[in-house]
């Protein structure tokens, strides 16, 4: 098989996958079918947060026994059981959870060795290039879930449907995996990746101690951000008067037309001003949101500004996440990287849709608008430190 036909079936794979996070921002309507409000969608995004972390530590374990390539197959199987269950539900309860847990395992699996396979594939001077087009296929599959749900109940499909339909995508997704397995291994020419996996005391106490430790909680502060403005866009929208597919179709073409360009583009001098500046926009996104009036086209503008702000610095973190660690702690760095990025990614919404049921939405924005500052302030103080 050759380079190119690996890495095009690579990269529809982890396409084929990403939409199933994408539909983690249907919940809440498909909660309302059965009466369940915001409260019980934290809840079960928090369990789903909590069968993440484990899967992210023992994820190495797992693939040092069974091969990462053959780990993420499995992973791919496992989220589209659990969308399966999603949709089956009827109420809050032990379906829910079973499907909650899987989707942790499965997401915690293939978001933790994706990269990793990536950088055993790519030598280090391509990474930010390839990591940028790696997010532009996870971008597009979460993205255009949200769009394609809505357009399916605007034609008088179930909300269930959708995941049914995913969870056949996230099936493919697992068998293209496993037939890549061999030319994977064939085409691998990064041997300085560390051969093991495995997260060890040793290695955690070594990375934590390392200049990798800025990017790992910058990551999980990003994906709360990313976890408050996505998770509940259909409580914000409902809210407005507005459609929410307005947002992810807007966000999804930003993302994935400035991530085309960044896959030419390595960071610069000074990628961490990079970072800020781009957050900067991030920042300005959630603000101008809070304050906005209930205009479409001021909608779509917040999408396109938060799509530069945060999806654009995205890959270019993972990217200094891995190159500031040791060579032979990478995969064990990118693991703990996912793991902080799980933490805000579902555990955020915990405390989000508490907020919005006993508070209300615009302090829940008044807070993500202060992490989004927070995270930005980190990356500006970085790139003046050198």
């Amino acid at each position: 098989m050759s380079r190119v036909i690996l890495f095009s079936l690579f990269f529809i794979a982890t396409f084929l996958q990403a939409g199933a996070y994408g539909l983690t921002f249907m919940l809440p309507k498909l909660f309302e079918v059965f009466s369940a409000n915001e409260k019980d969608v934290g809840l079960m995004l928090f369990i789903t947060a909590l069968s993440t972390i484990l899967s992210v530590f023992f994820s190495g374990h797992l693939s040092d026994k069974f091969g990462r390539v053959q780990t993420l197959g499995i992973a791919c199987f496992s989220i589209a059981a659990s969308l399966c269950l999603y949709a089956y539900s009827t109420s809050v309860g032990l379906i829910l959870i079973m499907a909650s847990l899987l989707l942790g395992f499965g997401w915690g699996s293939t978001y933790t060795l994706i990269p990793i396979v990536l950088a055993r594939l790519v030598k280090n001077d391509e990474r930010v290039r390839y990591f940028a087009l790696l997010s532009v296929f996870v971008m597009a599959g979460f993205g255009f879930t949200p769009v394609m749900a809505s357009a399916l109940e605007n034609i008088g499909y179930s909300i269930s449907s959708s995941f049914y339909l995913i969870a056949i995508l996230c099936f493919c997704a697992g068998l293209i995996f496993i037939f890549l397995v061999s030319p994977i291994k064939n085409h691998s020419v990064n041997k300085e990746v560390g051969q093991q996996s495995k997260l060890t005391l040793a290695s955690i106490f070594s990375i934590l101690h390392s200049k990798a430790i800025l990017p790992l909680i910058m990551a999980c502060l990003g994906a709360s951000v990313f976890a408050g403005m996505n998770n509940f866009q259909t409580v914000f929208a409902e809210d407005k008067g507005l459609q929410y597919s307005w947002f992810f179709l807007s966000y999804t073409i930003t993302v994935v037309f400035f991530r085309l360009v960044l896959v030419r583009f390595k960071g610069g001098n000074n990628p961490y001003l990079t970072i800020a500046l781009l957050q900067t926009l991030m920042v300005s996104s959630v603000m101008l949101f809070y304050f906005m009036p209930n205009s479409g086209f001021v909608y779509v503008l917040v999408a396109i500004l938060f799509g530069l702000g945060y999806g654009v610095s995205y890959p270019l973190l993972v990217a200094m996440a891995a190159n500031d660690s040791e060579e032979e702690l990478l995969p064990q760095c990118l693991q703990l990287f996912s793991l902080s990025y799980f933490i805000g990614i579902f555990g955020f919404p915990l405390i989000a849709g508490w907020i919005i049921v006993e508070i209300g939405t615009p302090t829940l924005l008044l807070i993500v608008g202060f992490l989004a500052l927070l995270e930005t302030s980190m990356a500006f103080k970085r790139s003046f430190q050198g």
